[in-house]
């Protein structure tokens, strides 16, 4: 176990109880109620979303293929690409998330005077709306620089154009989404948020199912524009609820303190500039795959699209627990925020390894099941496995990444306390920068692969660079994460992800023989993915992986309570 934090910051709010607040707070066995109900909406809803979204792709390749006119759409995609993890997934919910809860901390000790959500929604939201009306107008004007920068060999460069000026719109109403979303999570609300992604995925299939052929592939930009107007609007009405909740206590009161919030805006350029170089690897990819042969470009959109269904689940985990996370670093209670952090780590990287495993295994099957008709033809299906399998190297690091920069950013949120002095040195604040030095690193990295290998290698060499890439900077934030103040057991930590690792491995290689015995897609994904599914838990457990433990021996009580008991009556006997 490392003890080292040579640059360990203080808690937030020392005289504050140590110990979580809120919804989230209570027993171990509340909590783990709590969190399991809410990652259970938030599984449901967003499967929804996710299925949607699916549709949405299989309708893109079957109405537009892999060509020119899918690769203009797709780099006019790029804007919505970009500012969903800037303003909703990503920065959005870093500065937001962390600050709404020092604010409800605040509302619970502070139960006279002004509101501190209320407070806080005022200093925010006005230069927001400002800020996001700005980007959204700048990108419009911009279009035809932003095509000509991020794909200059593409071959329809005016569609391309035309579509950005659509999609340009989005940067709006994802921000807003981003905004109350974050708010609704710090609350603990997590049903409206789940439902965003129904709401923009229905959107964008309205009009491409009523559209493509009148206005072809620009229905599908008008669909994203629809589809982010659908996202914030489901969100008002339950963030206006939240807003108006809060009760007014009578207390008595301590003194002439100073609870009121200071806004921070140096600590939002950190958090945006992470959320931008790490969404930089798709403007790589773009640009490097402009100069290649029609449809590269598209070839990637598809396995991209594909492999991040294995990171859905994983990335649940951290939406429902980082909430959680910023309520005890809020609190003063950077132990438990540690604690929480660490069974993330293994929780993630068990779901998204299992998925890596089912798509090493069966990536052909999936593709050629999932697109393969209309204009989408063999030599696509083969393109876009091939990519997958590729791709999958860097996705266990993608989410640890996911994992690790929450806890990181919640650190030093954008506001603080009044009466808590901003007394931080330049080390500490040069820190903030860390995870950005680190993304930019795996970016060098994923740029000289790609540079190096894309010649001869295509679409393939620019999926290596991504996964190199992603995985080193995964690598640098692990340690950043130590000095922040977080001192994670990394003994405990990568002997887990280890275990994982091996049973990941054992169940894709079975996979691959169970998949290959059938010719027919649809049988060769299920008999490849069941196999992954059975190797994954058998050799976890066996490997003593305690998120794969856990779960089979909680089914085996289930199935067979009687011969579980006995065989735990053995072990402890033997104990």
């Amino acid at each position: 176990m490392t003890t080292e934090q040579p640059l360990a910051a203080p808690p937030l709010t020392p005289h504050l109880p140590q110990q979580p607040t809120g919804d989230g707070g209570g027993p171990p066995a509340a909590r783990r109620g709590f969190l399991a109900k809410a990652f259970g909406v938030t599984a449901l809803l967003s499967a929804a979303g996710s299925a949607l979204g699916l549709l949405r792709d299989l309708l893109l390749a079957r109405y537009f293929g892999a060509n020119q006119g899918t690769d203009a759409f797709l780099v006019a995609w790029t804007v919505p690409e970009t500012a969903a993890p800037l303003l909703i997934e990503d920065a959005m919910a870093f500065l937001m998330v962390p600050a709404f809860s020092l604010a409800l901390v605040l509302r619970e000790e502070q139960p006279e005077g002004p509101d501190p959500v209320r407070q806080l929604v005022k200093a925010t939201l006005p230069w927001m709306l400002l800020a996001l009306s700005t980007l959204s107008a700048g990108a419009a004007l911009g279009a035809p620089q932003l095509v000509e920068l991020l794909a200059p060999g593409l071959a329809d460069p005016e569609l391309a154009v035309t579509c950005t000026r659509i999609t340009a719109f989005t940067v709006l109403p994802f921000g807003v989404a981003g905004y109350l979303a974050s708010a609704l999570r710090a609350h603990h609300g997590f049903t409206a948020p789940a439902t965003i992604y129904v709401a923009y995925n229905l959107g964008i299939l309205a009009l491409l199912l009523t559209c493509h052929q009148l206005w072809g592939v620009k229905s599908a930009a008008l669909g994203v524009a629809l589809g982010s107007l659908l996202m914030a609007g489901v969100l008002i009405v339950p963030f206006l609820g939240r807003l108006h909740s809060g009760k007014r206590r009578k207390a008595h009161r301590r003194g002439p303190v100073d609870r009121r919030l200071v806004l921070m805006p140096l600590a939002m350029l950190p958090v945006a500039a992470f959320t931008l170089t790490r969404q930089a690897q798709v403007f790589i990819e773009r640009y490097l795959g402009s100069g290649l042969p029609p449809g590269t470009i598209s070839h990637l959109n598809y396995a991209t699209k594909v492999s991040q269904l294995a990171m859905t689940s994983a990335i649940l985990v951290v939406t429902v627990t980082f909430p959680v996370v910023a309520r005890a670093l809020a609190a003063g209670d950077p132990t438990a925020a540690r604690d929480r952090v660490e069974k993330d780590l293994g929780q993630a990287s068990a779901l998204v390894l299992m998925g890596t495993a089912f798509l090493m295994a069966c990536a052909p099957s999936v593709v050629a099941l999932l697109f393969q008709r209309g204009a989408f033809g063999a030599h696509d299906t083969a393109a876009t496995a091939a990519v997958i399998r590729v791709y999958s190297f860097g996705l266990p690091a993608q989410a640890l990444i996911g994992v690790m920069v929450r806890p990181y950013f919640s650190v030093r949120p954008v506001v603080r306390r009044a009466d808590d002095p901003d007394t931080e040195d330049g080390g500490r604040r040069l820190l903030d920068w860390y995870p950005v030095a680190a993304m930019a690193l795996g970016l060098l990295v994923t740029v000289a692969v790609g540079l190096a290998a894309a010649p001869r290698f295509g679409a393939l060499a620019l999926a290596a660079g991504n996964a190199a890439g992603i995985t080193a900077a995964a690598a640098l934030l692990l340690r950043g994460l130590l000095l922040r103040g977080i001192a994670l057991r990394l003994p405990a930590v990568l002997g887990g992800q280890a275990r994982l690792l091996a049973a990941a491995l054992g169940a894709a290689a079975l996979g691959a023989v169970a998949a290959a015995l059938t010719a027919n897609p649809l049988l060769s994904t299920l008999s490849g993915g069941v196999t992954v599914v059975l190797a994954f838990a058998a050799l976890g457990a066996a490997f003593g992986a305690a998120e794969v433990r856990g779960p089979v021996l909680a089914l085996a009580r289930a199935l067979s309570p009687r011969a579980t008991r006995a065989a735990e009556g053995i072990s402890s006997h033997g104990r």
